[in-house]
């Protein structure tokens, strides 16, 4: 079997996730948290569209954690997002965490905002 090392550039791997929290790059972040190669922080939730605006220029998909269960985001933020030319991909935290992961090690231009699970 051949093992190779995964590199991140410049964003960072979400290393776990529990009750409230996410582990991004060894940090723990309570709550909603988004993060992206412009770093890592609080997320305001769905009505924080502004910050996942912001990500447009760096960012071409947006994935989105809904929680435990996988959960419709308001067509509104939707609509946003993607009149500001984000892709966005909505599913369970879980799920948008690995995925964020792979993508990443893959050097894809991708950002995830999630909610606790």
């Amino acid at each position: 079997m051949r093992l190779n090392e995964v590199s991140y550039s410049d964003a960072r791997p979400v290393d776990g996730y529990g009750d409230d929290f996410f582990r991004i790059g060894g940090e723990v972040f309570k709550g909603a948290t988004l993060t992206s190669v412009k770093g890592t922080g609080p997320w305001g939730g769905y009505d924080d569209e502004a910050a996942l605006l912001a990500l447009a220029p760096d960012v071409d998909v947006l994935f989105v954690g809904t929680g435990a269960e996988i959960a419709h985001i308001p067509a509104a933020l939707r609509s946003a997002l993607e009149d500001a030319g984000l892709g966005v991909e909505v599913m369970n935290s879980p799920a948008a965490c690995r995925t964020y992961n792979v993508l990443l090690s893959e050097g894809r231009r991708i950002a995830l905002a999630v909610l606790p699970v």
